[in-house]
């Protein structure tokens, strides 16, 4: 009996148990493909030794392990602040996107701010602003309200169109300087000044519109697309990662996917 005991478990152990592993889970997908995926994995060897030191009851090496975890708190929120930003943006937005993703399924409560978003056009937009090394910055929003970066450029409301996207960056627009942010199938800002992301593994040869595009899906959910004004290459970013396809079908999918 002592030993059924021993293994006896509440509803409320349960639940505390499930809300452990979701939030090391989305911790873990914020920091994958990252240096920080290095650091997290450490800290979590070193809290494993410090609870079987507890355990062993070695006092001297679990009190140093000890300190070392309280203060290293501090550390961490310096370490990683960017992804614990990011951390709470998605949290903040979880019960709107979801509110959102509950209303598309349901028909007659569609309208037009839930439509969806014309990849096609963008795409084929991209495809052609590329053969003409046409530079362009698009950014696709997802949970994230991406409205206090869009008010460091010009406020829009336009439909999503081929000829539209072309028209804002074509070399002589006024319009075709800095990105343009796309919602729900709507342009609601062009000109937009993106934060740039100063890390130190982007090649070289990505200029600002890429580090740009990363630097923004590095700090909220949104999708990035880029349109090299040298070489016309198409780049598809994501989580602040360049996301390789094979061709534009493809990457129409992948955009569709990502957005759902």
């Amino acid at each position: 009996m002592e030993f059924f005991d021993t293994f006896k478990f509440s509803v409320v152990d349960i639940i505390d148990v499930i809300l452990v592993a979701i939030l090391l889970y989305y911790f873990y997908k914020l920091v994958k493909g990252t240096v920080a995926i290095n650091i997290f994995i450490g800290i979590v060897i070193i809290y494993l030794i410090f609870k079987v030191t507890q355990a062993l009851q070695m006092t001297l090496f679990s009190s140093i392990l000890g300190g070392f975890i309280n203060v290293g708190m501090f550390a961490l929120i310096v370490v990683f602040q960017q992804e614990i930003r990011k951390f709470l943006l998605m949290v903040g937005s979880s019960n709107l996107g979801s509110r959102k993703k509950f209303f598309k399924q349901l028909k007659f409560l569609r309208t037009e701010d839930l439509s969806e978003t014309d990849v096609d056009s963008i795409i084929t937009a991209c495809t052609k602003m590329g053969s003409s090394r046409t530079g362009a910055l698009i950014v696709l929003e997802r949970n994230n309200n991406l409205d206090v970066i869009a008010n460091t450029g010009d406020p829009m409301h336009i439909g999503v169109t081929q000829p539209i996207i072309e028209s804002i960056f074509f070399k002589n627009s006024p319009l075709h300087d800095g990105a343009i942010i796309v919602a729900n199938n709507t342009i609601k800002a062009t000109r937009v000044i993106l934060p740039v992301s100063n890390e130190k593994t982007i090649p070289q040869r990505f200029g600002l519109r890429h580090r740009a595009a990363i630097g923004i899906t590095e700090k909220t959910d949104a999708l990035a697309l880029v349109v090299s004004e040298e070489t016309g290459q198409i780049s598809y970013i994501k989580d602040g990662q360049f996301v390789m396809f094979e061709n534009t079908e493809e990457l129409k999918d992948m955009i569709r996917k990502d957005l759902e």
